[in-house]
């Protein structure tokens, strides 16, 4: 079910993503009330963000999280909190609920049950977003993270920490099993360099090869938007 939508500039991409995005929110808030949004910090994903954030929908019954986080205090400018504060929870969706997956403590385990709970009562999710490195890795799926192959499994927690060689900080991420599952899954990619990456993790191997294939080969729809 996963479809593949390519766009003249990134700018359209940004305004046709937030359309739909928008419009999912708002068909689960028709339905159920409510709605959660996952969404990966970094930079690419700010002029979504900033399109999301003036639509007109009931923010104050969406809950916004991230896909993953780095084990620091949103003081840090490696925060993906900060990022998805600064940037989204803006404007019209100030009124949104935050859950942040990081806590301070002395390891990403210290709060891992709390979070863990919070997570679960959101799920399944109404809308994933996520990005993919040059390496393929997904939110904090890292190839060649030490936890990597109970993270893809499909009896995996809703959030585990993750180390990797990749990815700098420890992290905490949301799993396979929760990325998986959410009702609407977009993936935003810019640029030729990630769309060889791409176009590798589209052909048959194995998640641990390249993690983003359990999101790829997911069943519920999903969207790659992909611009130069």
């Amino acid at each position: 079910m996963t479809s593949f939508l390519e766009y003249a500039d990134r700018d359209s991409l940004m305004t046709a993503l937030a359309d739909q995005v928008a419009a999912e929110l708002d068909q689960a808030l028709s339905e159920r009330g409510q709605a959660s949004l996952a969404v990966p910090g970094g930079t690419t994903p700010g002029p979504f963000f900033e399109v999301l954030r003036q639509r007109p929908l009931d923010w104050s019954a969406i809950t916004v999280l991230p896909t993953d986080e780095r084990f620091v205090p949103e003081i840090s400018e490696r925060s993906n909190a900060r990022l998805i504060r600064k940037t989204l929870l803006q404007d019209n969706a100030a009124a949104s609920r935050f859950l942040s997956l990081y806590r301070q403590g002395e390891t990403p385990e210290t709060h891992l049950a709390e979070i863990t709970r919070e997570v679960e009562t959101l799920l399944p999710l109404d809308i994933c977003i996520l990005g993919m490195g040059e390496d393929r890795h997904t939110a904090s799926l890292f190839p060649g993270a030490d936890v990597l192959d109970l993270a893809l499994s499909a009896d995996a927690p809703a959030v585990m920490p993750v180390r990797a060689e990749g990815a700098g900080e420890v992290r905490l991420t949301l799993t396979a099993p929760v990325l998986q599952g959410a009702r609407y899954i977009h993936v935003l990619i810019l640029g030729p360099a990630k769309k060889t990456a791409l176009d590798l993790a589209l052909k048959p191997g194995p998640f641990a090869e390249a993690p983003v294939r359990c999101i790829l080969q997911a069943e519920c729809p999903t969207r790659i938007h992909y611009a130069d």
